[in-house]
This record gives C-alpha cells, sequence and structure tokens, in this order.
C-alpha cells in the first residue's frame, strides 16, 4: 500500500532543542532566609549584637542632666534639649502665663526689648536676664546709655543692635517689648517729627516683624494719651482731652496713633498684642537733666541749686517706682489680657508735696524757686488701676519715700562719682605719703 504524506498545517511541530524550565518549588522561599543566615555562622553575629545592644540600653544613664551633660559649653543646646522633655499640653501658654510644674525647668523665650538701653527698657532688661529668657536689645541710644546694660556684655543671652527702629528690622524672637521713643518733654521737643515718626513709623514696623514672625507684642503707651484730663483719676475707657496742635502733639498724639496701629493689627491680622499706660515713673538710670519732675527735684538739690517748680506748683502727679513697673509690664505681657491698662501708682502728689519729700531725702535747707508753667500741662493725673488689680492681680508696692533714696544714691553716684573718685586717691596718695 502505497503511503500518504499528510500534511497537517494547523499543528505545530515543536522545536527539538526548545528550553523548558522546572517548576519553581515554593517552599524555597521560606527556607532561603533561613539558610543565609546558616553560612559562614551569620546567625551567631546578629545574636552577638543582639546582647551588645541589650547591654549598651540597659546600663544608658535616662535623666536628662546626665544626657546633656556633653553639652555643657552649649547651654542653648543644653536648654532645648531639657525643655523638649516637657509635654506640649504643658506648653499651651506659650506665653509664659501657665504655671510650670514642680521640677521642670521654664522654657527660655527669645526676647526683643526696643529702647532697652533706657531707663524702663535696662530694668526691664535686667528682670527677662534673671528669668532665664535670651533678650536681644535695639537702640539707637539718643536717651538710652550703654553704661545701663554694660554689666550683660559677655552674657551669651544678650545681645545688642544698634538701630533706630524706623527703619525696619528682621529678628526670629517670641515676644517684643516696644519701649523705644523720648519720653521726657525736653527729649521728645528736641525733635518734634522725629518723635512721632518712632511713634508711627516705629511701631509699625515692630507691629509688622511680629506679624511675620508670630511673636506677641507689647506696646509701652503712655498716661499721656489722656492729655489735660476731665475726668479723675482716668479709667481706661475714658478718651482723654488732648491738643492736637501743641508742643506735646508729637508725644501724645504719636502715642495715641501708636495705639490705633497695634488695635488694627490685632483685629486685622491676628497678632497677639499688649497695651500698657505708663504714669509717672521714677528710679535709677532715670537721664539727669531730662525736665522731669522728680530728676530735676533730685538733681537740683543734690547740687545745691533751687528746686524749680512750674506754675504755683498744685499740679498733681503719681509717682510709681521702676521696678513695680517693670512687674506689671511682665504680668500684662504673660497674662492673657489685650489691655490698655493702665500701671501707676494711685499715691497722688502735688508738686509743692513731692518737693517737701525730696527735701526730707537729701537737704533739709533746699530752697523752692517758681518759674511759669509750660504750654499744655496736665493740671491732675492719677490712674484708676482697678483693672490692673483685678485681671493681672498687679498694684505698686514701693512707696514714695521708700524708692526716692534709692534714685537719690544713684543721682550722687553719677554727679559726684567723678569727684568721690579723686578724692579718694588724692587720700590714698597722702597717707602713702
Amino acid at each position: 500500500m502505497g503511503s500518504e504524506l499528510i500534511y497537517r498545517g494547523h499543528e505545530s511541530q515543536p522545536a527539538a532543542d526548545a528550553y523548558s524550565p522546572k517548576p519553581g518549588k515554593p517552599w524555597l522561599r521560606v527556607t532561603r532566609p533561613f539558610r543565609y543566615l546558616l553560612r559562614e555562622q551569620r546567625l551567631a553575629f546578629v545574636l552577638l549584637g543582639v546582647v551588645i545592644a541589650t547591654v549598651f540600653f540597659t546600663f544608658l544613664p535616662s535623666s536628662p542632666k546626665a544626657v546633656t551633660e556633653g553639652y555643657g559649653y552649649y547651654p542653648a543646646l543644653q536648654d532645648s534639649m531639657a525643655t523638649s522633655r516637657v509635654s506640649s499640653a504643658m506648653m499651651t501658654n506659650w506665653g509664659g502665663s501657665g504655671k510650670v510644674p514642680l521640677g521642670l525647668k521654664r522654657k527660655g523665650l527669645r526676647v526683643l526689648v526696643t529702647g532697652g538701653a533706657g531707663f524702663v527698657g535696662s530694668h526691664l532688661v535686667d528682670r527677662l536676664i534673671a528669668r532665664g529668657d535670651s533678650v536681644i536689645v535695639v537702640d539707637n541710644f539718643f536717651t538710652g546709655r550703654k553704661e545701663n546694660v554694660v554689666h550683660h556684655f559677655g552674657n551669651p543671652r544678650f545681645e545688642m543692635i544698634r538701630h533706630d527702629v524706623v527703619e525696619p528690622l528682621l529678628v526670629e524672637v517670641d515676644q517684643i517689648y516696644h519701649l523705644a521713643c523720648p519720653a521726657s518733654p525736653v527729649h521728645y521737643k528736641f525733635n518734634p517729627v522725629k518723635t512721632i515718626k518712632t511713634n508711627v513709623v516705629g511701631t509699625l514696623n515692630m507691629l509688622g516683624l511680629a506679624k511675620r514672625i508670630g511673636a506677641r507684642f507689647l506696646l509701652t503707651s503712655t498716661s499721656e494719651v489722656y492729655g489735660d484730663p476731665l475726668q479723675h483719676p482716668q479709667v481706661e475707657t475714658y478718651w482723654g482731652n488732648v491738643n492736637p496742635i501743641g508742643v506735646r502733639s508729637c508725644y501724645d498724639e504719636g502715642k495715641r496713633v501708636a495705639e490705633t496701629l497695634t488695635m488694627d493689627y490685632h483685629r486685622g491680622a491676628g497678632v497677639e498684642v499688649r497695651i500698657a499706660r505708663i504714669f509717672n515713673t521714677y528710679g535709677p538710670r532715670m537721664c539727669i537733666d531730662d525736665g522731669r519732675v522728680v530728676s530735676n527735684f533730685v538733681a537740683q538739690a543734690l547740687r545745691k541749686e533751687p528746686m524749680t517748680v512750674y506754675g504755683d506748683g498744685k499740679q498733681t502727679r503719681s509717682f510709681q517706682f521702676v521696678s513695680d513697673l517693670v512687674e506689671g509690664l511682665m504680668r500684662l505681657m504673660e497674662g492673657e489680657h489685650v489691655g490698655p491698662f493702665n500701671l501707676g501708682n494711685p499715691g497722688e502728689f502735688t508738686m509743692l508735696e513731692l518737693a517737701e519729700v525730696v527735701k526730707e531725702t537729701i537737704d533739709p535747707n533746699a530752697r523752692i524757686e517758681f518759674r511759669p508753667n509750660t504750654e499744655d500741662d496736665p493740671h491732675k493725673r492719677k490712674p484708676d488701676i482697678t483693672r490692673a488689680k483685678e485681671l493681672l492681680g498687679w498694684e505698686p508696692k514701693v512707696s514714695l519715700r521708700k524708692g526716692l533714696p534709692l534714685m537719690v544714691t544713684d543721682f550722687r553716684q553719677r554727679i559726684f562719682g567723678d569727684h568721690i573718685e579723686e578724692a579718694a586717691t588724692t587720700t590714698t596718695k597722702s597717707s602713702l605719703d
């Protein structure tokens, strides 16, 4: 039977040398890691590493003090490490108004003080440094003096920048105390345009800084916003009686505009702000010849000059010691109330009564000389501090008769200090001869 060739084109012919892999073994994926560890004693090295790590962490000191001992030369790093262990719930009041539990270190803040080399500013800087904060002082030294803060030079938590707040400034801080502005009539009348620029443009710059960096801002306003008041004593809700075109208006109206800007930034931009209205303040480091009544009387009595009383001497003022004011400013900054708050001593004295207290303190034989009164001089000035008592728990502690001798000691040293040193040197040389 003849052979037939049958063509089956639809049937594929397998290639003779085609590669056909063996099917995978699924259990190899499980055993492969163990086989890797068993090769070349890798398991022994892993176990040894576990033992070493266990011993190391068992004997590692866990106290914050031991952890930070190696950073003793870097206090900023040490502080940050210590405070990082404080629960965030305890730091809700970042401004420091909350109470820190016993045994936990308070977080040090970075604080900017404009006008920090001045009379009030330098005392505020002292308190902030003593509290453990880092302080940046900005001052153009128009009325401020380096001598007021020279004792902080060399402190790593203290910085000084010679700068005019009329020009913009960019620093990173948590709080801003804005004190920059000449406060005595002699100084703010010297260049009234500059005074109002400092109050308006300077405050605008510092508020802009507070907005950019999220800092809390405190404005030191003044009792001069009440002008020559028709209400006595003055409460914070009183709008005042100010001459807008008088010789004192560069200061009075400048501070009123500063308060307006502060509240507008608070309402419109959400900036945390505080406003203090400061009444007459006295104490060490006041400018000796700044025209304010307490410094005038003290300097004149020490120099054996007649004490100058303007008008009939029946004008009244209230005088608070500088340490009381600083306490009030710090309580306001750390509190939760915007203000404004009157910060002053409600004890009221006429100019003649003040002159008698100065005579008792310095020289019972001191004379009084009357001169014509100055323009727009307020007749009465006395703060109502009810709001500060209730909301800040603050009231002045130092009476005039207790605080004035401290100021007299400072003035005596500054007025006669060189002569005292010369006399002491001469005496020493004479005794040696």
